[in-house]
């Protein structure tokens, strides 16, 4: 089978001797044992390697490499989380991390291993999307952040994979059909007018560029395409179709700029995902492991305090007023601030003649960053003075929703934690 000239070249680089290499004889036997060649046993594979093989396997048996991933867990007591290993991606994941107080430190940048500061049972490790998720499929990653074009595209629709936060706010994109401008294309404007067209055929099918093939296959089937010839390419699919190598793309869109630049369009129809970074996770690495389920609740939930809390502002001033519940009352009937659930009024202690008198009273209030201003008006309109704005970094729920929904995925209850 195909699997048997790859092993040897993932060998390749590795010393029988390298330290790096840990043992573990029936890891891959249950999967890739019969597909090793004689000269070259599963004990003489690192993890990795292990992983790629059974991946390779698993395709070539047709059964699933997530429940594989399953049966073969390593018994390990730290988490490995996968984040990009280059890329805007990548940046943007450290970048958040790191507003989350979730610092990733490396000693060494060319180094693919990396710790979390402050989280001693997390192992960082830096991969390419595609390998995260391969990883996670099979459980030698147990937590990753990646692109949700990436989660769907290499996860496939495996149901030991499930997505632990879905909006991590960063990497906005989507995954749509672009088509030329000029020629046959000029007229067509929607997913419906190209399939209608005439010219494909059996002997002339559509001829599609995709580095996302599972997903166009899922798409075009939808649809209800039946001629169509589908090449897989990773990079510079814009300029296919002037190449004549394809008639259109299907590829990752940000702007648009690019598809305009190589005269191609967008048409209706015809996004496929609309993509974001995302925390996605091997279910049984967390079922089987509730340590691991309680690190990844600390994670979820620094995020989620520092996603919420993005874009918004305290503002606090001084009024002048009867008591707590006249100025209350004033800015909830008067003005459109209602904060995150109401403002906080607590009395201000003035010292007048030697004595101590609660004539104003401080308040503070949550709000947006696009209405800022506005609510720094309203507050003078009803006797707001000494108005200070400060940025909030953190905003901590009760429970985060997201930790509920995971729990859910896993069909777990807070009361069997406890």
């Amino acid at each position: 089978m195909a699997v048997l000239p790859l092993i040897p070249l993932l060998w390749s680089g590795f010393r029988p001797s390298d330290q790096r290499l840990t043992i573990f004889p029936n890891y891959i036997s249950s999967l890739v044992g019969d597909f090793l060649p004689p000269q070259l046993s599963a004990a003489q594979l690192c993890p990795f390697q292990l992983s790629t093989a059974r991946s390779i396997a698993c395709q070539q048996l047709g059964v699933s490499a997530g429940r594989g991933g399953r049966r073969n867990l390593i018994s390990r007591s730290v988490l490995r989380l996968g984040l990009p290993s280059k890329g805007r991606m990548a940046e943007e994941t450290l970048e958040l991390l790191k507003e989350c107080q979730l610092t990733v430190k490396k000693s060494n940048p060319r180094q693919y291993l990396a710790t979390i500061q402050g989280m001693d049972n997390v192992e960082v490790w830096f991969q390419r999307e595609n390998d995260v998720m391969r990883r996670i499929r099979t459980g030698d990653i147990d937590l990753g952040i990646v692109g949700y074009d990436t989660a769907c595209e290499y996860g496939q629709g495996d149901e030991d994979v499930i997505v632990v936060h879905d909006s991590l706010c960063f990497g906005e994109c989507r995954l749509a059909i672009g088509i030329p401008t000029n020629g046959v294309f000029r007229d067509v404007s929607s997913v419906e007018e190209l399939l209608a067209m005439p010219q494909w055929t059996s002997q002339r099918p559509l001829r599609i560029a995709t580095g996302f093939s599972y997903l166009a296959r899922e798409f075009l089937n939808e649809k209800q395409f039946k001629y169509v010839q589908m090449y897989t390419s990773d990079g510079a699919l814009e300029a296919a179709p002037a190449m004549g190598i394809a008639d259109v793309i299907i590829d990752l869109v940000g702007s648009g700029t690019t598809l305009h630049e190589n005269n191609l369009k967008e048409i209706a129809g015809g996004t496929i995902l609309l993509s974001q970074g995302v925390l996605v996770a091997n279910k049984w690495s967390l079922l089987e492991r509730q340590t691991m389920l309680m690190t990844v609740h600390e994670i979820l939930e620094r995020l989620e305090a520092h996603l919420r809390a993005r874009n918004q502002f305290v503002v606090m001033a001084h009024m002048r007023g009867a008591s707590e519940h006249d100025v209350s009352q004033r800015i909830l009937s008067e003005t459109e601030l209602h904060g995150l659930q109401g403002p906080t009024v607590s009395p201000v202690f003035c010292q007048i003649s030697g004595q101590v008198t609660e004539g104003f009273y401080a308040i503070s209030i949550c709000v947006t960053k696009n209405h800022l201003y506005n609510a720094v008006s309203q507050l003078r309109m009803v006797g707001a003075s000494g108005v200070l704005v400060t940025p909030v970094t953190y905003i901590f729920d009760e429970t985060p929703i997201r930790w509920h929904q995971l729990l859910e995925k896993l069909n777990l209850s807070q009361n069997s934690l406890e």
